[in-house]
């Protein structure tokens, strides 16, 4: 029980060429088919077994929720087939089966049944219901006067109240306020514990690597990879940070050459290089400029990115970004972000970026993720992504045994005022 297999799973719309072109098909039929197949989804192939909590990852308009709605059937399938073992709650779209002007508790009633529960056990879950969900007065007011969150407080409520043996989670979660994700998070993480199958559909890689122990990666239509959340997450990042296709196997010769250059320069897989500008070193310096990779907690520090210009830029950007072990973003900025503006370099300059800061980091290994972007704008998004690296060096923080003792993940460094009476 909890069991999801999918073979060879596919799924294509028509598309007509024109909106006569459906009724011309229905009524000459003998004429051929006037549409097209637009494939959403093809030849995806993956088994979860039961208990395990996988994430499931990729830009918007990859395929995702298409394939969860095959999934749980309320798509159906153009080709392959899918196999679900045990009961499935799910939350594909916010307030999905809700009539609106129906009040929450008539809901809660229409939804635990279509989840499979008797009127019966709807009574005798009725009050945890309400009580998880947090809603108050409203339980007795028409859905449609609910707000987004509080639809997603009586969903969640709802689809959770007996544990399934299949849990599916469409970014539900996104919606409401921290508090109430922190006690869904704490009931997912419950539930799975005790043996529950977890598909969850996120674009925060921090919750799916906290959560999940395996992640599918879907770029457009496909299964593009399927292993640990944190190699997903980068490969996702990739495709966040460049607008093309940056896999070798689809990348012209040179291209496909610069992107394994990236890599073998120190980047990981989902790193990214193109001929505008080369990483020529990426170190943290001690005061006399020598290289230092044990730092020491809570001290100042100063990381120096350098590269060199291969093609004129005319508003070149460096950033950096700080990751734990588990792949969680700690810190990231660039220059753009910190509203500095380095100006033009023409082809062959030297670009050089100095960040100092306190390293205010819990004694622990960390990795180093670089980039040169050029045409700033919104909130730190750029018109090209000149290079990326991709965890190119970690480095190692070390305890400062001079300073306080405490735990956590950064340090607040707090001053103490005492005051007795």
């Amino acid at each position: 029980m909890g069991a999801i297999t999918v073979k060879q799973l596919g799924k294509a719309y028509k598309q007509y060429p024109t909106r006569w072109s459906r009724l011309a098909e229905w009524l000459l039929p003998m004429r051929g088919p006037r549409h097209q197949l637009k494939w959403i989804l093809s030849d995806i192939n993956f088994h979860v077994a039961a208990g395990e909590a996988v994430g499931l990852i990729g830009v918007n308009g990859a395929g995702k929720s298409t394939l969860l709605k095959l999934i749980t059937g309320t798509t159906q399938a153009s080709s392959g087939s899918v196999s679900v073992g045990g009961r499935v709650a799910a939350l594909l779209e916010l307030g999905m089966g809700f009539h609106p002007d129906f009040t929450g508790r008539q809901n809660v009633y229409m939804a635990g049944q279509l989840n499979g529960l008797s009127v019966t056990e709807i009574d005798a879950l009725m009050a945890d219901i309400e009580a998880f969900a947090e809603i108050g007065d409203y339980i007795e007011q028409p859905v449609r006067v609910y707000s987004s969150g509080m639809q997603m407080r009586l969903a969640f409520s709802v689809a959770t109240c007996v544990r399934p043996d299949i849990l599916i989670v469409d970014e539900a979660l996104a919606v409401g306020d921290v508090f109430f994700q922190q006690k869904c998070f704490d009931r997912i993480r419950g539930y799975t514990a005790a043996g529950t199958t977890l598909l969850f559909v996120s674009h925060s890689m921090g919750t799916v690597m906290n959560i999940c122990n395996r992640a599918l990666y879907i770029k457009q239509g496909a299964l593009a990879f399927d292993g640990t959340p944190k190699a997903a997450a980068d490969l996702y990042q990739a495709d966040l940070l460049s607008r093309h296709d940056q896999a070798p196997a689809r990348l012209g010769a040179a291209d496909a050459e610069r992107w394994r250059d990236a890599v073998a320069l120190g980047g990981s897989e989902g790193s990214i290089s193109t001929d505008g500008a080369d990483c020529l070193s990426v170190a943290f310096l001690q005061a006399d400029g020598t290289p230092q990779a044990s730092l020491i907690a809570d001290q100042a520090v100063q990381l120096r990115i350098d590269y060199r210009v291969r093609r004129p830029l005319d508003d070149p950007h460096v950033g950096f970004k700080i990751r734990n072990r588990y792949g969680v973003v700690l810190f990231e900025t660039n220059t753009y972000c910190m509203h500095e503006q380095p100006g033009p370099v023409a082809a062959g300059g030297l670009l050089s970026a100095s960040f100092s800061f306190a390293l205010t980091l819990a004694p622990d290994e960390y990795t180093l993720t670089v980039g040169l972007g050029n045409g700033g704008y919104d909130e730190g998004s750029f018109r090209e992504v000149v290079n990326y690296l991709h965890e190119v060096s970690t480095f190692v923080v070390l305890p400062d045994n001079e300073g306080i003792t405490w735990s956590g993940l950064v340090n607040l460094a707090p001053r103490l005022d005492i005051e007795k009476l």
